[in-house]
């Protein structure tokens, strides 16, 4: 199996969390969704055994060194829409959408709704942090749930036992449920595993409200959204940001179809949108 990419699809760990986190409007059984580990395809499982083996503290400096000074690229949200569109993979059997099609879906659903632009905006740009992989990032450092490094892994990360071939797990410095950071610290003076959330984040921290800032650095991490983990690292901030976090998860695990939206129809209000928060170019 190729380490790199050992997902056959990019889209698949996404396909993966409908299937631990079914939509609560599913007619399936709970009975269906009862032992989500074993039922688990094993091209997901070997993709977590890679992730939890090699996000450590380290990896994340290193990384953090290698991209946050935002000189890979420089184009718009809509470029950087088109560039990630090149990801589209035939290997990938659940859906020949492309992901401009699939961003669209999400702040489509949002924009139904009738949440504020700034909302509808991060639907459309959450995930275009995934070119990373063209950058020829693997994937277990691009997507996947995602958890802090730098102290214990919690039981409520997926597949735990994967961390006990993390070197971080020898350190121990890393070993409390607090580590290297203090309690109440703020997630945001938290070290979390590095991926398309955080690179995405960086892109775009000044140029939307803290609460689509929070959707887009967060909306993989699992353990802290939908589990209750690492309350010990939250400030007041953090509790206030959490419900926003969850209010837009739904639109991201549950706006999928095989419908594909209009993109050229639905691009000059896009382009509006984008004009009206972010600069003609961004830094990446």
């Amino acid at each position: 199996m190729d380490e790199q990419r050992p997902l056959g699809g990019i889209d698949d760990w996404e396909d993966d969390l409908l299937r631990r986190y079914p939509d609560p409007g599913d007619e399936k059984s709970d009975e269906q969704f009862r032992n989500y580990d074993d039922a688990a395809p094993d091209h997901v499982r070997e993709f977590y055994r890679q992730n939890h083996r090699r996000q450590t503290v380290e990896f994340g400096r290193q990384k953090r060194d290698q991209y946050l000074g935002l000189s890979q690229a420089r184009m718009s949200a809509w470029e950087a829409l088109e560039f990630l569109n090149t990801l589209v993979d035939e290997s990938d059997p659940d859906t020949e959408l492309s992901q401009v099609q699939h961003c669209l879906q999400t702040s489509e659903a949002i924009r139904a709704d009738g949440h504020p632009d700034w909302f509808i905006l991060v639907g459309l740009v959450h995930d275009l942090g995934k070119i990373l992989c063209l950058w020829d990032e693997p994937q277990w450092a691009v997507t996947g749930d995602t958890y802090p490094v730098g102290c214990a892994f919690s039981e409520k990360i997926v597949y735990p036992e994967f961390f006990s071939d993390n070197p971080d797990s020898d350190n121990p410095a890393y070993q409390s449920e607090t580590g290297m950071y203090e309690p109440g610290i703020g997630l945001d003076n938290v070290m979390m595993s590095w991926g398309h959330d955080e690179y995405t984040y960086q892109v775009m921290q000044n140029y939307l409200p803290r609460e689509g800032l929070a959707m887009i650095r967060y909306h993989s991490f699992y353990p802290w959204h939908h589990a209750g983990a690492y309350q010990q690292l939250m400030n007041e901030d953090d509790r206030e940001m959490l419900s926003w976090v969850q209010k837009f998860q739904p639109y991201d695990l549950y706006s999928k179809s095989d419908s594909p939206p209009d993109v050229e129809q639905l691009k000059p209000f896009y382009t509006e949108l984008i004009d009206q928060f972010l600069p003609p170019v961004l830094a990446w």
